[in-house]
């Protein structure tokens, strides 16, 4: 039944307009090395950060996705690292072609990679061509068509890819001391993927993925140079409008930390991976802090006096005054809520015992006695100095707010971060080296041994 109209002459009321949730926007730092960092949260929940660098002419813009291996199931192993390849094949606006030439013809240049926990693209060009980048690099985050004639190419890619990674042993033995730490925990597997998981992945699963997992609010916008944080702002939301990625109100993200993906850390173990190498390359290391933990910048302080330059205490005793080694160094890694430190050293093979035995008599030594004075005002030196000078270039300065905002949820001023570290006092990382190095450690080596070459 209809209502009657009214006709008391008394004017109709109409209904209120709903408001549209506008753009949220602060300054988060001043940085006096640098310019102003700002961050705007769109509606749909993508956040989109800039540092203002007038005296630069140019601009590196990224998108951050907070994706990555430790996300996919056992059987879709690579598919983030595979999605990555896709992306820049070819939208409903541009080929692949298009994308790479575009960005080239001014001069610019443009990439991706993959990590456990994100994955990050980005264009680096003159600061004058950053409209063009912001709608290259949207289009191909957003838009991509995901042809399928492309997936078996890059398929074909990718597997050589692998089989490259496994020719250089130097590098593989990285991800073997991953696979011994976490076992088949998604921490400790590939990022690139296996033959047995790419070979059989199809343009639907990938699809599927990529559909479910880039949603806005796991996406961080970064940009750092010459430029102006408002006009960045309008032109990723013009860039997004009219894609999966665009303006309307976006349906949560399926949670990338799952139940499945909880670390549980294995028990110290050996991995030799058999190998007709004329250097043994060997890691051994344990579990350590997250990277939310306070105790970090201590840890950092320890890994250079241990192994972080040619003065560190591994250097000068394997290097230095033996000759055992060409290269040795010290590690951490870190992730959500776990990390790891690491000793990296690559010999002759028949020097190995010599030097496994050299790390841990000094690692030992390390957290029984702890480190003096001066290595703990040159360890900190070498972690700010390391910090400050990384931020010479817009391409350093675009990851740490990238990294910043998708890691930790916001952005540490430098100045901030130096007093931090120069807060760190020598009970401090003598505290964290009686605790971290004491704790059992797994060992990963490739060269000419046989699985039963090694104990711990």
């Amino acid at each position: 039944m209809s209502s009657a109209p009214a006709t008391s002459g008394e004017p109709v009321p109409q209904p209120r307009a709903e408001k549209r949730p506008r753009p949220v926007t602060r300054t988060v730092d001043t940085d006096p090395l640098g310019g102003t960092v700002r961050r705007t949260v769109l509606p749909n929940g993508m956040r989109i950060l800039t540092e203002a660098v007038p005296a630069m002419r140019s601009v590196t813009f990224g998108i951050w996705v907070g994706v990555g291996s430790r996300d996919e199931a056992p059987q879709l192993g690579g598919a983030s690292h595979f999605l990555e390849h896709l992306l820049f094949k070819g939208t409903r606006k541009r080929s692949a072609l298009d994308i790479s030439a575009q960005i080239e013809a001014v001069g610019g240049e443009t990439n991706a990679y993959t990590a456990k926990e994100y994955t990050c693209y980005y264009a680096r060009v003159l600061d004058e061509d950053l409209p063009l980048a912001i709608d290259v690099m949207c289009d191909a985050v957003a838009d991509s068509v995901l042809a399928e004639a492309d997936v078996e190419t890059e398929r074909g890619v990718i597997l050589e890819e692998i089989a490259m990674h496994a020719d250089e042993p130097g590098d593989e033995v990285h991800d073997l001391h991953a696979e011994v730490l976490y076992g088949d925990h998604p921490l400790g597997r590939l990022i690139s993927g296996t033959v047995e998981t790419i070979t059989p992945m199809t343009r639907k699963q990938i699809n599927s993925f990529y559909r479910r997992r880039y949603a806005p609010p796991v996406i961080v916008v970064a940009a750092a140079g010459n430029l102006d944080h408002n006009t960045v702002v309008k032109l990723v939301q013009q860039s997004f409008a009219g894609t999966p990625l665009g303006d309307a109100p976006a349906a949560e993200p399926e949670p990338t930390r799952s139940p499945h993906t909880r670390v549980k850390h294995r028990p110290a173990g050996v991995l030799v991976r058999e190998d007709d190498t004329e250097q043994a390359h060997l890691v051994l290391g344990g579990p350590a802090l997250h990277r939310h933990d306070e105790r970090r910048f201590a840890l950092g302080v320890l890994n250079n006096v241990l192994g972080g330059g040619m003065s560190s205490r591994l250097f000068q005793q394997i290097r230095e005054k033996r000759g055992l080694a060409y290269s040795v160094y010290s590690y951490t890694s870190q992730y959500a809520e776990t990390g790891s430190f690491a000793v990296y050293a690559g010999c002759a093979p028949a020097k190995t015992d010599e030097v496994l035995a050299l790390i841990r008599q000094e690692l030992a030594d390390t957290a029984a006695h702890g480190i003096t004075a001066e290595e703990l005002r040159r360890g900190k030196g070498m972690l700010k100095g390391s910090l400050v000078l990384g931020l010479e270039d817009t391409g350093s300065r675009m990851s740490r707010l990238g990294k910043g905002e998708l890691l930790h949820g916001d952005l540490m001023s430098v100045d901030e971060i130096l007093r931090r570290i120069d807060a760190v006092t020598l009970d401090d990382v003598n505290h964290i080296a009686a605790k971290i190095l004491t704790t059992p450690m797994s060992l990963a080596v490739v060269g000419p041994f046989d699985a039963s070459t090694f104990t711990l």
